[in-house]
This record gives structure tokens, C-alpha cells and sequence, in this order.
């Protein structure tokens, strides 16, 4: 079962270097590029909650998924909330072609130089951090945002166990700092 701490979660879906992103229609990240993801169900287990929302959000079958940490934030000093953070490994022998529109919004494929890029202002503004992270290093992290009026002011990306996907009170321990 999942706690209320970490109540969402968001997927990069890759394919070689292409990036499967979403330009999601409704809030939050409304216009923006962002991964899959969405809203754990109550009694749900992380994982079991990405797989549920690729099926509904992509169809995509073929994948290997990994777990890279969380995505946690405070806004305006208050609020906190998170994500659990994968990575699903698609072959490039899957045809998936894109753009597709949804109920979500716009799936497409994007290159992950277009992702990082320093002057791409339509992506989501913790993924040009969090992504190499998630990509690029095989431990777990927390990446910790905090933003003040709509704005990222400071992350860090702080080394996590990966039990913190699953062991409830370990994950409780580790957050009790931001609560």
C-alpha cells in the first residue's frame, strides 16, 4: 500500500535518445512537456501504479521499468508533495508513432539534446535537472524542488535507498524532514 506523502508519479519513457513526452492539457504543467505519470490510487503500490498509468496513457507494452527515486517539492514555503520517479526502457525494434493526442493531452517523441536544452522554456522546469539523473546514473535520488509563486527557485538532488519505493517507513523517516 501507498502513503499520502507521495501521492503521484511520472515516468520518462525512453526509446534510443528520444524521450517520450506529454504536453499535458490540463493542470498542472498545463502547455509544458513532461513525462507519464499521474495519481497513485488509494492502496496502490508505485509500481504497480506506473504500469496502470502507461497502459491508460500510452498503450506501450514493451518496456523494462526501473525505479530512480522521488520528485519532491514544497511551494511557498507549505505544501509538499512528490512523485515516485522511473525509467521505462522501450526497444528501438517498438513502433510507436507519434504525435498522438489522448484525453491527457499530446504524446510525442523528443530528443533528449531538445529536452535539456538551456533555452527550452516548454518543458517542465525540474526535467532539465532530474532527467540526466534518471538516465545517466544508477542510483536513486530525491530531487527536491521548492518553488515560490509558480517559480523553481533551488533544487538538490539528494541520494536515496531505492527501498524507499516500497518500505513505507523508511520512506516515512526520510520525508518527516520536509513535513
Amino acid at each position: 500500500m501507498t502513503d499520502t506523502l507521495i501521492t503521484y508519479n511520472i515516468c520518462f519513457m525512453t526509446r534510443g535518445s528520444h524521450i517520450l513526452l506529454l504536453n499535458r492539457e490540463k493542470p498542472s504543467w498545463m502547455g509544458c512537456w513532461n513525462g507519464i505519470g499521474g495519481k497513485v490510487e488509494q492502496g496502490e503500490l508505485p509500481r504497480a501504479s506506473m504500469i496502470r498509468e502507461i497502459a491508460e496513457e500510452t498503450g506501450i507494452a514493451d518496456y523494462v521499468l526501473t525505479f530512480k527515486g522521488l520528485v519532491t517539492w514544497i511551494v511557498d514555503g507549505a505544501s509538499f508533495g512528490g512523485m515516485y520517479l522511473y525509467v521505462a526502457e522501450v526497444p528501438n525494434a517498438v513502433h510507436y508513432e507519434t504525435p498522438i493526442r489522448s484525453d491527457e493531452g499530446i504524446l510525442d517523441w523528443k530528443h533528449l539534446d531538445w529536452i535539456t536544452h538551456a533555452q527550452n522554456l516548454g518543458i517542465a522546469t525540474n526535467i532539465p535537472t532530474c532527467l540526466p539523473y534518471a538516465l545517466g546514473d544508477s542510483a536513486c535520488y530525491d530531487h527536491h524542488c521548492q518553488y515560490e509563486q509558480g517559480q523553481l527557485v533551488d533544487i538538490n538532488s539528494l541520494l536515496v535507498e531505492a527501498r524507499i519505493e516500497l518500505d513505507e517507513a523508511y520512506r516515512k523517516r526520510y520525508l518527516s524532514k520536509y513535513i
